[in-house]
């Protein structure tokens, strides 16, 4: 199967809302060809998570994450080679894409490749736009999103 990129988030939680901001990016800058890729928005609730990447050639994840970085920091996180911190996803995110990671793999359905790009992000809220710092970082995570698809294509 092809690659597919998935925005992780709640677009109406503060920087909850930069996984689909990023979707949202990406649809709108035509950088990604949506014949070479999936898009996708979810909620990051895990089973919705490990159906959207069972076995792809290539998932990409884009998430809030809070790991004590500068809000706006961008990590690449590649499953295998690094373990997947369970703090890369916030509680509106039900277990996250750690625990996503892990159900995939026992149930095997994971993709062949998974990437998260994390976004360090300041404060969710019940409601309201992404920080400055996080809407800085959009197109820093927008741009390795469209580094890993390409890499991964082109092989």
């Amino acid at each position: 199967m092809r690659p597919v990129v998935i925005g992780v988030g709640n677009r109406w939680r503060g920087d909850d809302g930069v996984g689909p901001a990023v979707i949202d990016l990406l649809r709108a800058d035509g950088r990604l060809d949506t014949t070479v890729a999936d898009l996708a928005e979810l909620d990051g609730e895990a089973t919705r998570l490990v159906d959207a990447m069972a076995h792809r050639s290539l998932a990409v994840v884009v998430d809030a994450m809070r790991s004590g970085a500068a809000p706006g920091t961008v990590r690449s996180l590649v499953a295998g080679e690094v373990d997947l911190p369970t703090t890369t996803s916030l509680s509106s995110h039900g277990a996250g894409v750690a625990h996503a990671a892990g159900l995939a793999a026992a149930l095997d359905r994971m993709p062949d490749r998974l990437v998260v790009i994390g976004v360090e992000i300041s404060a969710t809220a019940d409601e309201g736009p992404l920080s400055a710092e996080v809407t800085a970082a959009l197109p820093e995570a927008a741009a390795r999103v469209v580094e890993e698809v390409r890499r991964h294509v082109s092989r």
